[in-house]
């Protein structure tokens, strides 16, 4: 998920009573619900494929979990105890209350990464295979509304505090409104933010936050769990109906061998679906109303004509990385008569097509044309 989902789920695990175990518990919540994105530092030391390459990777796993839950809370341990020995005052916090609301929260991030179809890779450091829930998309904005609102009712006791929340809802509102036009229900996001920002200000109005206290940041976590359930019944309904549309849509003679479906931004009854035969791979979206296949793309595999081309673009740096990340691999080439060099289209199919650029799910690698013998030659 985004960080921001994330910096909102460990405040609402803070204010949902970990706030009480000692003083410091709120940022540290929110310091450890982000805490295994700490691999983007990658980008530093190296360059986008590097990052691609370890991000969710072992601060994601379960090991990297455990680990970062215990030295976040040390860390901000002998700082309160530092702080307190020049100020010659006495330790405020309590370094166990610390370790259990770390523990929590630090959970939260795998979970909530995993949910989502680009995957976390919890067994490293001995395999790195990928775990894919498919159920939520990389951004929601429902999850905003739900933890963000739940938040701010909580939070905001100074005029201060109203400001910046302010400031961050008129951010992500004007996210929500200007990416509609990615969403296929363009419409619904937008009345529902709407809908959702007038019961905000009539809950804050009314002090909800004061009266109901922790039950709020409470409830957000039942929502969530139920909001997940509901997706999970949906993604089982979008797995059968896509491998019935998956039979047909298969070329004669070719048999699934694995298929998935993954969601899509802000529209709960659209997926996508991407199978896979012996002979090539195949991508649709699919309603859940309608129940028919939209966009279908298929690319074949290398025929043995063009596998040496492709395992020689395979090999370098780049393709290694994007080839271990894809969860479904395709490769084009737009030029097969090759005579001198030619270009080795590569693409995860869960985020785009060869030839097509996406940051990293994409790759085009030159390659020289194997020299032909005279014999061979036309």
């Amino acid at each position: 998920m985004d960080n921001l989902t994330h910096s909102l789920v460990g405040l609402a695990a803070a204010k949902a009573g970990l706030e009480r175990l000692t003083p410091r518990t709120t940022v540290l919540c929110v310091v450890a619900a982000n805490a295994a994105d700490l691999d983007v530092v990658t980008l530093v030391f190296g360059d986008r494929w590097t990052t691609l390459k370890y991000h969710r990777g072992i601060t994601h796993s379960i090991i990297g979990t455990v680990c970062l839950a215990f030295i976040i809370p040390i860390v901000f341990y002998l700082a309160e105890l530092a702080v307190a020995r020049l100020r010659a005052r006495p330790v405020q916090v309590n370094l166990t209350g610390l370790i259990v609301a770390s523990i929590i929260v630090s959970a939260t991030h795998p979970i909530m990464d995993w949910t989502n179809n680009y995957g976390v890779r919890l067994l490293l450091p001995w395999s790195s295979k990928w775990f894919y829930g498919d159920l939520v998309f990389i951004v929601d904005p429902f999850l905003w509304a739900l933890f963000g609102g739940a938040s701010f009712l909580l939070t905001s006791k100074t005029r201060l505090q109203v400001i910046a929340w302010c400031a961050l809802g008129l951010a992500v509102t004007l996210i929500v409104f200007l990416g509609r036009s990615a969403v296929s229900n363009a419409l619904p996001v937008p009345v529902f933010w709407i809908i959702f920002l007038i019961s905000l200000v009539v809950l804050f109005v009314k002090r909800a936050g004061n009266r109901w206290g922790q039950k709020i940041a409470i409830a957000s976590f039942v929502i969530l769990l139920a909001y997940w359930g509901g997706l999970a019944w949906a993604h089982s309904l979008a797995i059968r109906e896509g491998t019935l549309e998956a039979s047909v849509i298969a070329h004669s003679g070719e048999t699934i061998s694995r298929l998935a479906a993954m969601p899509t931004l802000a529209n709960p009854v659209t997926w996508e679906c991407v199978f896979e035969t012996e002979r090539a791979t195949y991508r649709f979206d699919l309603s859940l109303l309608t129940r028919k296949p939209e966009d279908v793309v298929r690319y074949e595999k290398p025929s043995q004509e063009m596998s040496s081309l492709v395992q020689k673009a395979s090999e370098g740096r780049r393709a290694q990385i994007l080839l271990g990340f894809a969860r479904f691999p395709v490769v084009q080439l737009p030029d097969i008569d090759c005579t001198t060099q030619t270009l080795v289209q590569f693409a995860d199919l869960r985020y785009t097509e060869p030839g097509k650029s996406r940051g990293t799910f994409s790759l085009e690698v030159p390659v020289d044309c194997p020299v032909q013998r005279p014999n061979e030659r036309k």
